[in-house]
């Protein structure tokens, strides 16, 4: 789509609209940055834009004479595709695209995308490093926090592309093929905007969506609804096992990675080789080893980078040991299902913090994954009644509600014995209290390090 002076409203003006805005302009379109929220000020939008930015900021109700003169809507990921505005903009015949698809069709050089409720985070950086060992002009971008459409301009034909993907993002793609995709898992999250099981599973499903014969889907066996979403799709597909031993795919083997093409079986690495816990980090690394070997990367650079990757921050992520006690910050464990792998990480008695903002989920699962580790779970937040209730439901009762996150990390600290553990593994997003589980980890670090 050709949209040299055209006008292309962004909806939404956090660090996704920003980077959208920031492209369009560069590459000769016309801007107007949009938001609903009535109290943000424009000063304030424009101080994040470059000082020579000619974009055109628009905050409260969009006029109605306004979708005339759009030729495009790039929507961030946390606008819901099902507002009442967004329908009337297609009831006005305007293409929605979302920020992925706009960079996509500014990049140049081949895409690996990762999506997935769990795990996209490490399994992204660990392919990010395994790439730019094997080649300088390779970038990181998505989720992970580097906006996509702020790099593709840097990009050539040879440049390699790792991306974090959400459900989010996928809603809103078009044209966007990559050459590697994977699906990590697909467990219950965001259902306050997918609304259904069925359309969360759809929506990610979507990152196939534009692949061929030539191109490879990477996913998780031990998914039954990834197992059958296998059998439906047209390019290569190459899965991985932490439970089963595959005729051709990557698995685990008691304490090491075996990889087989069919013909033949090699040894990829001893768990013990590696720096990051859990059997889900060892799904990771098989997701990332996949990906890279169906790119045509040679093993021994694999192994190279494996050896020395360390955990990403906020994900089971070792702050320190104070008095005998080891605190783990898991902040990135923002639903039950990745609070579940937080506390199977755990080799001791552990203190467990969880609570937070309400995304519409159950908790009984990741109570019942407790095992017998957890020795108090402290909890605050919007969710801190209804997990205590359902805790009480499964039989838990060692609980401790709490107003601060603050009062959280004390309370922990005084309950923790020598040879415990203290993790923070909310099982909920941060909202409410905190900007993102970023700034909740870092807290959590400063927290304890005060101790």
């Amino acid at each position: 789509m050709d949209l040299k002076q055209k006008k292309v409203l962004v909806f939404g003006t956090g660090i996704s609209g920003i980077g959208a805005a920031g492209l369009l302009e560069k590459t000769g379109s016309l801007p107007v940055l949009y938001d609903s929220n009535e109290k943000l000020e424009p000063s304030e939008i424009r101080k994040k834009l470059p000082a020579d930015s000619q974009a055109e900021i628009l905050i409260g109700e969009l006029p109605e004479e306004k979708l005339s003169e759009l030729s495009l809507v790039v929507l961030s990921p946390g606008v819901p595709t099902d507002l009442p505005l967004v329908n009337r903009m297609r009831q006005a015949g305007l293409p929605i695209w979302g920020e992925i698809e706009l960079a996509y069709e500014n990049s140049a050089g081949d895409i690996l995308a990762i999506t997935g409720t769990n795990g996209k985070t490490t399994t992204t950086s660990l392919l990010g490093e395994i790439m730019k060992h094997h080649q300088e002009n390779t970038f990181v971008v998505g989720n992970i926090g580097t906006p996509y459409t702020e790099e593709v301009l840097k990009m050539n034909e040879n440049s390699i592309t790792v991306a974090e993907i959400s459900s989010f993002q996928l809603e809103t793609i078009d044209r966007f093929r990559p050459r590697v995709s994977a699906i990590l898992n697909i467990t219950p999250d965001h259902l306050n905007r997918h609304h259904t099981m069925e359309e969360y599973i759809r929506v990610k499903e979507l990152i196939t969506k534009n692949q061929t014969e030539a191109d490879t889907c990477v996913l998780n066996y031990e998914d039954p609804v990834l197992r059958a979403f296998g059998q439906t799709l047209s390019c290569q597909v190459l899965f991985f096992s932490s439970m089963h031993k595959l005729e051709k795919g990557l698995w685990l083997e008691g304490e090491e990675i075996q990889y087989g093409d069919g013909t033949k079986t090699v040894p990829v690495i001893r768990t013990s080789e590696l720096n990051i816990l859990g059997r889900h980090n060892h799904e990771n690394v098989m997701a990332a080893v996949g990906m890279a070997l169906s790119y045509g990367i040679p093993l021994e650079e694999i192994q190279y980078v494996l050896k020395r990757f360390v955990a990403v921050e906020h994900r089971i992520e070792f702050v320190c040991e104070k008095n005998g006690v080891a605190y783990y910050n898991d902040s990135k464990g923002t639903n039950p299902d990745a609070a579940i792998k937080g506390i199977q990480a755990m080799n001791r008695p552990t203190v467990l913090i969880g609570g937070g903002y309400d995304k519409g989920s159950d908790f009984e699962e990741w109570i019942q994954a407790f095992d017998g580790k957890v020795r108090y779970l402290v909890l605050l937040g919007q969710t801190r009644e209804k997990i205590a209730e359902t805790a009480r439901k499964c039989g838990f009762t060692d609980i401790i509600l709490v107003d601060t996150f603050e009062e959280a990390v004390r309370v922990s600290a005084e309950k923790a014995q020598r040879g415990d553990a203290v993790l923070l593994s909310p099982a909920c997003a941060s909202w409410g209290m905190f900007p993102n589980y970023e700034v909740r980890g870092r807290m959590f670090k400063e927290l304890v390090r005060a101790l």
